[in-house]
């Protein structure tokens, strides 16, 4: 699916010469496989959805043509991201690209103050960039209208829809004029994202970049199977091996700070980011891995989409995912743009049937590796319990498998 087409530029795809001078400013001179596709379709106002992984360039696909269109018709933009760090980073991009052709954006995220968005929004910017809950909240206080806006954009759509955002989504585009361009970005296609797009899309064009479940192309995979009380020791003989920067994956947010913790005992600069951190925090701990202040981030699944890093050395699920598709998203993280990366899993003995489903999805065995300091487990076999046999039935002890510059470029 890939183009591997390295003589593609991005001189031939219908973009305006004063964004051309900035693109090259920027030093982007390759488009990537989704911006070759995409963009074209874009500028021409085509609906489209875009099936691409994480870190394939998804932001410029549909932030160069928004900013055209609105340059040349003066319109409004809506950007739809499921997380505040996503926001950011979308808001940083096209602020880089904007800035210097008078682009007015504004950041509608949840965890910030309300006043300094209703200021922003009285300004009456050209890009609204936000989170689906902060923009209902604004939405009912009567401080944001979309009545002028022609340019919609779902970004991680199926992220959002995990997250449980579908009531919110669906009010947001109700509240959108019919007469738009909508342009949909997810990493994988579930059934409610097809619905999603039959019911407010307009015959969109489709393109797809890497199948569902592809797994970063360069990323190197491996497996340790460990008994829960031997992680933090396999963690710290990995942390002595891999000297750059790691990515570590929980599970939950109580178990990131005892991992974060324990890696700080280990002598490491760490800091986290879950639910349970402020903005403000979370910002700072992404701004100190990227600056290399901190060399270890401890995440929870809410960042698996939300770390546009690139240098990762090693991404290592401490945890394995509770959905598999989050394990691609993880591993992601590592291996940006086509560089080469690695990712870590551990699995207890007991986790056979989610490292399975993981592998399934995958369509890729990853390699079991032994550390020569460790005890070698295997996994458990389970029998296949029948369904009416109640857990009460075999006692207490009983566990039972789970399977499963030049002025404004726009008129005033």
């Amino acid at each position: 699916m890939h183009n591997k087409n390295n003589s593609a530029t991005f001189y031939n795809l219908g973009i305006a010469p004063r964004l051309l001078e900035i693109i090259a400013s920027l030093k982007f001179t390759i488009p990537t496989p989704i911006q070759e596709r995409a963009i074209p379709a874009a500028i021409e106002g085509k609906d489209l959805i875009g099936i691409a992984q994480t870190g394939t360039g998804k932001t410029l696909a549909f932030g160069i043509p928004m900013i055209q269109r609105i340059a040349q018709v003066k319109t409004k933009g809506l950007i739809l991201l499921p997380t505040r760090e996503l926001a950011h980073q979308v808001n940083e991009m096209l602020q880089k690209v904007g800035r210097s052709l008078g682009l007015k954006t504004v950041l509608i995220i949840g965890g910030a103050a309300m006043r300094p968005q209703v200021e922003a929004l009285r300004r009456n910017p050209h890009i609204i960039i936000g989170t689906p809950g902060r923009i209902i909240d604004h939405l009912e206080q009567k401080t944001l209208s979309l009545d002028g806006v022609s340019v919609l954009v779902l970004d991680e759509a199926d992220r959002m829809l995990d997250m449980g955002f579908a009531p919110q989504i669906r009010q947001i585009l109700n509240k959108v004029p019919k007469a738009r361009q909508t342009m949909l970005f997810s990493a994988t296609m579930p059934d409610d994202i097809v619905r999603l797009a039959t019911q407010y899309m307009k015959l969109p064009f489709r393109i797809e970049i890497a199948r569902t479940g592809t797994a970063a192309e360069k990323v190197l995979q491996e497996l340790f199977i460990v008994k829960k009380e031997d992680k933090n020791k396999l963690l710290a003989k990995l942390l002595a091996e891999y000297r750059g920067p790691v990515l570590i994956f929980s599970r939950t947010k109580h178990g990131a700070r005892k991992i974060c913790n324990a890696v700080r005992d280990m002598g490491h600069r760490t800091a986290e980011i879950h639910s349970n951190r402020s903005l403000v925090q979370r910002r700072e701990a992404l701004e100190g891995f990227k600056s290399g202040r901190y060399r270890v981030l401890v995440a929870t699944d809410i960042a698996s989409r939300g770390i546009d890093v690139v240098g990762i050395e090693l991404v290592l699920n401490y945890d394995l995912p509770e959905n598999p598709g989050d394990y691609v998203h993880r591993i992601g993280r590592t291996g940006r743009a086509g560089a080469p990366g690695k990712a870590i899993s551990f699995a207890t003995p007991e986790q056979k049937s989610a490292v399975h489903d993981i592998e399934k999805l995958i369509r890729t065995a990853i390699a079991v590796s032994k550390h020569p300091e460790l005890s070698e487990e295997k996994f458990i076999e389970y029998k296949i319990v029948p369904r009416h046999f109640s857990q009460k039935r075999f006692g207490r002890g009983f566990s039972r498998p789970s399977y499963g510059g030049r002025g404004s470029f726009f008129r005033k």
